[in-house]
């Protein structure tokens, strides 16, 4: 029986960067990262002139944070569409058994994994593909499931594969699946949130189309041209359904020692690839013609392509199969699925069976695409802070500035969901200043010491350029008034009278002066800040910062 390896757990995905600190130069120079196991202390340790390449690993990424926000961007996106089609999110580990993936129809993903021997003994491999294992996890709990499932992931696969354009050694993937369903009908719900998705990020059916088949087509064609029954040979066909697929990357004089193998001669195959490119539509099975019926009634039937050469590569589709393509013809296929009802008879012996059809769409391709369509968003200003803070420095008997400067932070970090970034050491007044406009911050909140003593900070508007001093004790008004006149980010938390009770809006007298705020500095030294009235009992203690006079 199949297990999940020992210590592994499945859990909702979240998108998860790799950093990247000052990388040492051989193995020797790294520090230690913490406590080891006993098995990997165990571990002969590499010479240490050995030298670590400062690259990622071949065909792999490393994901900055200009990188993170466009995958977020992305993953945001496919999240936004599972949802409305009403899919829930799982997960599963990145590590499975070997034996999920190892099957006998000669696949490219057999031969293509990242498998080895863990330390128990176990054979073990890096997923290549996320539907093995979602069919594992309906397996072990498909008597308790309910039906139909409509589950969406965004697993990162692995393949040892030649690199090329958009196809990498590791990838991200959106998977959505429907299980329990036996007619088109859930084939067109996927086709319809591949599509909306599409039209999401400004792709229309001029860009991009998606041909859709069904494996009884290359059945019947196999069937009376070569000689191949589905019915009597299941395993050979399945064989011949992954020769077929390739047939649309290499020509058929390439494939014909593989197709020999299963008996099919030369003049056969020529035979074969004449019959696939002349079927009639007419003649297309009836769920097909479903199909296309559907997608008018949901509004994407100029998306569709009927394709009697689309089979997919998989031995464990066995109907209905689609995959989106690129109509300008510069980049492999988009995104491709279909109908796989009799997986869990494959993996876990007869009498399995459970209607199921889904799709996996990769992150290199469509971002490719993105690009050449010049359809990617500016991210600049994702993680952008609303307001930088920092404090000048203060000579040995002036205040202590830096904890002035830590206590504000936290003050308007909790004002209406305003992002704040603290400057962490002492800069120049230069330097913060074009670190703010790096960082495409809106405000900037200086602490020196002469306004410091007079209760006051310095606030800058860097789009309108303008500066103000303003009263230490008003600041967090000023701050949240300038954002919502520049269309910053605010979190309206009951509105700006909840948040400032008796104070004038944005649109009023700048001399009505506001009361009552959150952020309070006393008068009295020993109780600064102390928002709650308490005499600062519940303030988080050590010696108090002295409040500006």
């Amino acid at each position: 029986a199949l297990r999940r390896p020992r210590g592994a757990t499945w859990a909702r995905a979240e998108a998860i960067g790799t950093t990247t600190p000052d990388t040492p130069t051989t193995l020797a120079d790294a520090p230690p990262t913490g406590r080891a196991s006993a098995a990997v202390g165990q571990q002969t340790q590499p010479a240490p002139d050995v030298v670590v390449e400062l690259g990622p690993p071949r065909g792999t990424r490393d994901f900055y944070p200009e990188d993170v926000r466009l995958r977020s961007w992305l993953f945001d996106r496919w999240r936004a569409t599972a949802s409305k089609f009403g899919f829930e999110e799982y997960d599963a580990p990145v590590l499975e058994s070997e034996a999920l993936y190892v099957r006998k129809a000669g696949e490219e993903v057999t031969q293509q994994l990242y498998n080895f021997e863990d330390k128990g003994g176990r054979r073990v491999a890096l997923r290549p593909e996320m539907t093995p294992s979602l069919a594992r996890m309906v397996m072990a709990k498909k008597t308790s499931l309910a039906l139909p499932l409509k589950w969406f992931s965004i697993p990162q696969c692995w393949r040892y594969e030649r690199t090329t354009r958009g196809r990498r050694r590791e990838h991200y993937q959106w998977n959505m699946d429907i299980w329990g369903v036996e007619g088109p009908e859930a084939e067109v719900e996927l086709l319809g949130a591949v599509v909306a998705f599409f039209r999401n990020v400004g792709l229309t059916a001029d860009d991009v189309g998606i041909k859709v088949n069904s494996r009884l087509v290359l059945a019947q064609l196999l069937r009376d041209v070569a000689g191949i029954d589905q019915a009597v040979d299941p395993k050979r066909f399945a064989a011949a359904c992954v020769l077929v697929d390739k047939l649309e990357k290499v020509p058929a004089e390439a494939l014909v020692d593989e197709f020999g193998a299963l008996g099919v001669d030369a003049t056969t195959l020529k035979e074969l690839v004449t019959a696939i490119e002349a079927f009639p539509a007419e003649q297309v099975p009836e769920a097909l013609a479903r199909v296309f019926e559907l997608a008018e009634e949901a509004g994407f039937r100029e998306w569709l392509v009927f394709d009697p050469a689309v089979v997919r590569g998989l031995a464990y589709y066995t109907g209905l199969v689609f995959e989106a393509f690129d109509r300008s013809g510069e980049l492999r296929a988009i995104c491709g699925g279909g109908r796989y009802d009799a997986l869990l008879s494959s993996m876990f012996g007869a009498g399995q069976d459970l209607p199921a059809c889904g799709f996996g769409l990769g992150d290199a391709v469509i971002l490719d695409l993105l690009q050449t369509k010049d359809l990617l968003p500016n991210l600049d200003q994702v993680d952008a802070p609303d307001v930088v803070v920092f404090a000048l420095g203060a000579g040995a008997d002036g205040p202590d500035l830096r904890r002035a400067a830590t206590r504000v932070t936290a003050e308007l970090r909790g004002v209406g969901g305003v992002c704040v970034d603290l400057i962490l050491s002492d800069k120049k007044p230069k330097w913060a200043f074009k670190h703010a406009d790096r960082r495409h911050a809106t405000l900037v909140v200086m602490l020196a010491p002469d306004e410091w003593a007079r209760g006051e900070v310095v606030l800058k508007n860097l789009k309108t350029s303008e500066q103000d001093v303003v009263s230490v004790k008003e600041l967090p008004y000023h701050v949240w008034r300038e954002l919502a006149a520049a269309g910053g980010r605010l979190q309206d938390e009951g509105g700006f009278d909840a948040l400032f009770p008796g104070i004038p809006g944005i649109d009023d007298d700048d001399d009505d002066a506001p009361s009552g705020l959150k952020f309070v500095v006393d008068d009295d030294d020993d109780d600064f800040g102390d928002r709650d009235g308490d005499g600062g009992r519940n303030s988080r203690g050590g010696d108090k910062v002295p409040p500006p006079r």
